[in-house]
């Protein structure tokens, strides 16, 4: 008996921008798993699949997902999960579900996840009336659902990642040395090369390839949303798209008859959380959790770095894409592409399904190359959960077995530092900063976090209006200090600094 995991089956779709009768996120999870289930040629896969996987939805939610999509395909599954929040969550549950048809816990496996969010907003707009299912709240959500950020980071509005991650920036920044100039050519030239895989990808949301210098100034149509990150540099959740996987194990694609062509090996997958929330994480630019993954899914696959071909590094922001690449050991001037799909500012980010993208990406060029070797990171919240697989087209040199790493675990949230300070008085030392702008582009609030005198850690608004808020748009403020204190009536701590040119 062989239980050893394989993908037998892949879809993705995108919905046409001008169509006129959208599919709902449940249609388009209808679509993909229908087509991922012809993928692998053998259409009587479908009574062998006895779990089912939908990625938790930003928009039009259901009351039970998994069991609506069940019933749509004749699916009777013994287990159908919605799951949390997460952009880990494709790539944790390829690798759960690969040790689950190791052990023989199941047989065949289905997971997918959609997003029509820009349909939505179409319709909001009063551009199409939707004739799609009613919304209604989950009867339930399966695993662990803990928000990303504590009551302190809230209180500063750091729930939007777009304004918790130029935190990572501004400290990523600072540790290499670059200006604030150099770092934004820098940020440019790094995506550029996502821009221009994505436009070569027919799933690709946008597929205009675009040069350094317009994704990294700030313009009427790229303004800054969170300095230090211009629209481009963010990730695009108005998109409609869709993506699906099957799992199986060779004994039963053989029994199927599903060709060896069509088989992709999981080889080797880790996952770990960093400190969970971003305040009380000793550095603000790296990530010790990427770090043991990479490591551990590699000696899992036995390959070494070197050895993998393609990458499909987690791209919601500069700085994930950044620390990501830093903490596997990628050098800064490898030639390899770290995209297959072209990043979610440029591909699209549909949610927490995009990952799922990738992997079925990772799919067909491992169908088209066997010798090929995939690696494919996974993010979820601020840079907290993190899941990485190693793909290949032949199967493992180590099985898939229910291993205990739990020790690193352990050992990476024992960093973590005590809760920020919430009512600060004395000196603050800057250790990252963010300056929210508003819809025209227009600086509106800068929130920096920093260190006291006696090494606690506090937030802090910037007490400035927008013409300061420019000056410290051009100068590197990770390094300085400022006199802080605690405003009774915001309830939050305000910064103020001598700001000049």
């Amino acid at each position: 008996m062989s239980y050893t995991p394989v993908i037998v089956g892949a879809a993705q779709f995108t919905q046409h921008k001008k169509t006129e009768r959208p599919l709902d996120p449940l249609s388009l999870m209808e679509k993909t798993s229908s087509d991922a289930l012809i993928d692998t040629g053998a259409l009587q896969l479908k009574d062998y699949i006895d779990c089912v996987y939908v990625m938790n939805l930003f928009q039009w939610s259901y009351r039970d997902a998994p069991g609506m999509l069940s019933e749509r395909l004749g699916i009777k599954p013994n287990q159908a999960s919605y799951l949390a929040i997460g952009g880990n969550t494709p790539q944790m549950m390829v690798n759960s579900a690969a040790r689950d048809l190791a052990a023989g816990r199941c047989r065949a496996v289905l997971m997918t996840g959609a997003e029509a969010i820009y349909s939505l907003k179409r319709a909001m707009k009063g551009a199409l009336a939707l004739n799609w299912p009613p919304s209604e709240p989950p009867e339930r959500i399966d695993g662990e659902n803990t928000s990303g950020v504590d009551k302190i980071e809230e209180a500063y509005n750091l729930f939007f990642p777009s304004l918790m991650y130029p935190l990572f920036e501004t400290s990523l920044r600072a540790s290499s040395g670059r200006s604030p100039d150099e770092h934004r050519i820098h940020m440019g030239e790094s995506f550029e090369r996502l821009s221009r895989i994505a436009s070569t990808n027919p799933f690709a949301w946008s597929q205009n390839a675009l040069s350094a210098e317009i994704i990294s100034t700030p313009s009427p149509d790229n303004r800054y949303i969170g300095y230090p990150y211009t629209k481009y540099m963010n990730a695009n959740v108005d998109v409609d798209q869709s993506a699906a996987l099957i799992m199986t194990t060779e004994d039963t694609a053989r029994s199927l008859g599903i060709p060896g062509d069509k088989w992709v090996y999981p080889i080797g997958g880790a996952d770990f959380n960093d400190i969970w929330y971003v305040t009380r994480r000793p550095c603000l630019h790296k990530s010790p959790a990427i770090c043991h993954a990479s490591r551990i899914a590699l000696q899992q696959a036995n390959l070494t770095l070197d050895e993998i071909s393609v990458f499909n590094i987690y791209s919601c922001f500069p700085s994930a894409f950044e620390i990501a690449r830093r903490e596997i050991g990628i050098p800064d001037d490898d030639p390899r592409d770290l995209s297959v799909t072209g990043g979610l500012p440029f591909f699209g980010g549909p949610g927490n399904n995009y990952v799922m993208h990738a992997i079925a990406t990772v799919v067909e060029l491992i169908r088209k190359d066997r010798a090929l070797k995939a690696m494919v990171t996974a993010n979820g919240w601020y840079l907290t959960k993190h899941a990485i697989g190693i793909y290949a087209g032949t199967p493992p040199v180590h099985p898939w077995i229910d291993r205990d790493d739990s020790s690193i675990q352990r050992a990476i949230d024992a960093q973590a530092l005590p809760v920020p300070v919430e009512k600060a008085s004395g000196s603050l030392l800057v250790e990252a900063y963010v300056i929210r702008h508003d819809s025209a582009g227009n600086p509106l609030q800068g929130v920096v976090v920093g260190r006291l005198k006696n090494g606690g850690r506090a937030l802090a608004v910037v007490d400035a209006g927008p013409d300061e808020l420019l000056i410290m748009e051009k100068i590197e403020w990770v390094g300085k200090e400022g006199a802080v204190r605690y405003d009774e009536a915001a309830g939050q701590n305000r910064i103020r600094f001598n700001v000049s040119q």
